[in-house]
């Protein structure tokens, strides 16, 4: 009969807890605890932009090196959150509303939970903030990357200008110039200089294309013929050489610029994963550090 009556009435007493008319979130000390973890972020950032700025230095051989200043980099990060999250967390517990009648692991479950919501707050305010300067940035770029193109005119003019550097429109305009006005004989007493400019052109072209065309390359060696005195055949060997040391040189440039697009992309991939570590070392410190302001909180008492 007992335990008839324990089943049918599970609250002790047959009395059910009275629920709470407020909720067990307090906004105000998490919104608190937020701001100051985003301005203590800012202030430290800041900071960590100056100290940077100090150990670098233009001159060989003074200054910290790259892998220092790496190093150093993540090491602020991490101190940084370590520092502002832990504060703002801190200072979220100590404000929370006091909870009366509740078991000392909700009290604990709740208190994690205001340092998380600090964290969480302040990780996607400034995810906000920072997208929209991306945006702004972007469409700066977008912007000057229409006029650019406008400047240009054609696809094929921005990227013959890309392969001559700042002169790519001049060298493309005497390409087809020379191409007009070639000669079936190159004069040998023609001007030497004016030669190894058009000579320069059309391998500049070549390079661009990848390759140098077949009218190009007689013509080269007429032109090499003529103004050494060489005889055709040795002429031929000698732009076929010229050619392969050309390709040579843009294969050996193409694989420096693979290096470092690699070295750039593990950078960047490596602070991407220590940036992740360290907004997860954020989100635990502010959980921790509430349960501890929230039980110095709870551990006041009045005289």
């Amino acid at each position: 009969m007992e335990n008839a009556t324990s089943l049918s009435q599970p609250y002790p007493g047959g009395v059910p807890p009275r629920e709470s008319a407020i909720s067990a979130v307090s906004w105000a000390a998490v919104i608190a605890g937020a701001v100051i973890a985003a301005a203590l972020s800012l202030a430290l950032f800041a900071g960590g932009t100056g100290l940077g700025f100090l150990s670098v230095s233009p001159w060989s051989g003074e200054g910290a090196t790259a892998p220092a200043i790496g190093i150093g980099l993540i090491v602020w990060m991490l101190a940084t959150q370590i520092v502002a999250y832990g504060i703002g967390g801190y200072v979220a517990g100590r404000l929370r509303t006091k909870w009366v009648d509740v078991h000392s692991d909700e009290v604990y479950f709740r208190d994690t939970a205001h340092g998380f919501l600090v964290w969480a707050l302040s990780a996607v305010v400034s995810a906000v903030l920072l997208g929209a300067s991306i945006a702004t940035l972007a469409s700066g770029v977008a912007k000057a990357g229409a006029a650019v193109a406008a400047g240009a005119g054609t696809a094929a003019t921005a990227a013959a200008a890309a392969a001559g550097g700042s002169d790519g429109m001049a060298q493309m305009q005497g390409y087809f110039s020379d191409a007009l006005l070639r000669s079936e004989r190159p004069d040998a007493g023609a001007d030497r200089n004016g030669a190894r400019v058009e000579v320069g052109r059309i391998m500049a072209m070549s390079a661009a294309r990848g390759s140098m065309t077949g009218e190009d390359r007689d013509y080269v060696v007429k032109v090499v013929a003529a103004q050494t005195g060489m005889e055709p055949a040795a002429a031929q060997r000698r732009v076929e050489q010229a050619v392969q040391n050309m390709k040579q040189a843009a294969d050996d440039a193409r694989q420096k610029a693979k290096e470092a697009a690699d070295q750039a992309r593990k950078a960047a991939a490596a602070f991407a994963l220590w940036g992740f570590a360290s907004m997860l070392i954020g989100a635990f410190v502010a959980s921790l550090a509430a349960t501890w302001g929230g039980r110095r909180r709870d551990a006041v008492r009045l005289p």
